[in-house]
């Protein structure tokens, strides 16, 4: 899949071959056609880092199933669910982008990269169960989760999920299930969407090319030095535009490229690891990804879910994610060095503060990273109490750099979310943090097209294409009175996808 196209003073130039670049460059040249795009990745295949298969846990995070988007009460003593119905929105568009590309040719068989599972919350013991009933009666009252069921009965839990309830003891214990949920290898899809951007004109995608400097040129372009890694001769591109969709990369370029908005902020890198299981026994009697409650100071992206995994056509059981403590920015070709090569004397007090008011979060990462295997699967016992050491294997989950910034001149606060950053004269974007970035990256590109690309969305033609591409652009489905309408474009979508 290496590739070595140069486009030379291309119009936009994407660091990264992401969901994010990928989104991104596919947008922009549906919007406009003439566009020349160069999108140059470090590492010999595409989206080796946060997109691949392995490094997420390819939830279509929709806020079904995620208890972390509902996690308070309001006044009322109910839960609020509010998170929950706009993460299920921005998810909405994206169905609704994958459709547009797997109906235009832009993907050529759906069903490499999204298939349908069931989404399932799960709880035990009787505080946990009052809030997921709680949380189904406010959930299920609108029209995004109308489908939304609701049980405390085992014998009902046994047919959706056999495993969870296999050698249970008898503490209270209550799910709810989505049928309309999807399993999603963000790594193919990005690579289809990048193949077919390199296929069309003016356009080009290299690898083993590595962006090392940004510098902003006297005609206000970007000047972008470029090293081919396997030959070692560095170059210079030249673009009006550049995103930074590099992942644990971002931040580092961001910085280089001395843009005033990038002062003050850092990263916090989070490593992770799975527990696999490939045995087909036990991988064929569970069919749902399955979400729990986030344990005590567990960021929200190490909430532990139980999910089958399709990737490359083969089924898996996946259990995590285990938060570990790094200083590296990225899985492949990242260093040691990049927490400490990162720190400036604009971003130094918010580090500082970081570790000084986050020591519970940096002891239970450094605990986790250091766990036994015992102690690992004695959490997944926690959904599966029968589950043996011998059927399960640990591997790598790659790294997120969580954002670090100021806010309401409070230092140091950790951002567990998605950060999209952008120059005052719009000529460079970055992204930086993590969850659910990829299952809502049609929503956070639309961000940066309408900040960014702001002239191409008010003619006519330009908007038309937009709604073609992403029909409820410009308008909210979450009204009720929108529930029709909704529905009709989820369907189209989910026909389109080979999801119904």
């Amino acid at each position: 899949m290496s590739s070595a196209q140069n486009i030379e003073n291309p119009d936009v130039i994407l660091i990264g071959s992401g969901v994010m670049s990928a989104t991104l460059g596919a947008v922009l040249k549906n919007l406009q056609p003439d566009l020349k795009v160069q999108l140059y990745e470090v590492t010999e295949e595409l989206a080796q880092e946060s997109s691949n298969g392995w490094n997420n846990a390819g939830t279509g995070h929709a806020g079904i199933c995620e208890l972390s988007y509902t996690p308070n009460r309001g006044d009322d003593g109910e839960v609020n669910v509010a998170k929950a119905i706009e993460i299920f929105e921005q998810f909405e568009q994206s169905k609704y982008f994958w459709g547009y590309a797997a109906r235009n040719g832009m993907i050529d068989d759906p069903k490499k990269f999204v298939s349908p599972v069931p989404h399932i919350s799960f709880v035990y013991g009787q505080e946990q169960v009052d809030f997921l009933r709680s949380r189904h009666k406010g959930m299920s009252a609108h029209h995004f989760f109308s489908s939304m069921e609701y049980t405390e009965d085992r014998e009902t839990i046994l047919k959706w999920a056999p495993l969870l309830l296999a050698g249970r003891d008898d503490t209270p214990i209550a799910a709810t299930k989505v049928d309309g949920g999807t399993d999603v290898n963000f790594g193919t899809l990005s690579q289809m969407l990048v193949e077919w951007l390199g296929e069309q004109a003016g356009c080009g995608y290299a690898t083993r090319h590595r962006v090392v400097d940004l510098t902003k040129t006297p005609d206000r372009s970007w000047g972008v030095k470029v090293k081919n890694l396997e030959t070692g001769r560095t170059f210079y591109n030249t673009a009006k535009f550049v995103f930074i969709g590099a992942g644990g990369g971002s931040l580092p370029l961001l910085q280089k490229s001395g843009i005033e908005e990038s002062r003050g902020y850092g990263g916090f890198p989070v490593g992770g690891q799975w527990l696999v299981c490939h045995k087909p026994e036990i991988v064929e009697q569970h069919v749902a990804k399955v979400y729990g409650m986030s344990p005590g100071a567990a960021p929200t992206m190490a909430v532990p879910h139980l999910d089958t995994r399709i990737i490359n056509g083969k089924k898996a059981l996946l259990f995590g994610p285990y938060a570990a403590w790094t200083t590296k920015f990225l899985h492949k070709g990242g260093s040691y060095f990049d927490l400490p090569g990162s720190v400036r004397w604009d971003n130094i007090a918010s580090l500082i503060k970081v570790g000084l008011h986050n020591i519970p979060l940096v002891q239970y990462l450094i605990q986790q990273g250091t766990q036994s295997m015992n102690t690992r699967m004695g959490e997944l016992r926690n959904f599966y109490p029968d589950a043996k050491n011998e059927d399960w294997e640990l591997i790598d989950a790659g790294i997120r750099v969580q954002a670090i910034k100021q806010v309401d001149g409070d230092a140091g606060i950790v951002h567990f979310g998605t950060e999209v950053l952008s120059s005052a004269d719009r000529s460079i974007s970055a992204l930086l943090g993590a969850s659910p970035g990829a299952s809502v990256s049609v929503n956070i590109i639309l961000e940066i097209v309408r900040e960014c690309f702001s002239h191409l969305l008010e003619t006519d033609e330009g908007h038309a294409r937009m709604k073609e591409m992403i029909p409820s652009y410009d308008e909210s489905l979450v009204d009720p009175s929108k529930a029709k309408r909704q529905a009709t474009l989820s369907k189209k979508a989910e026909k389109s996808l080979k999801l119904i």
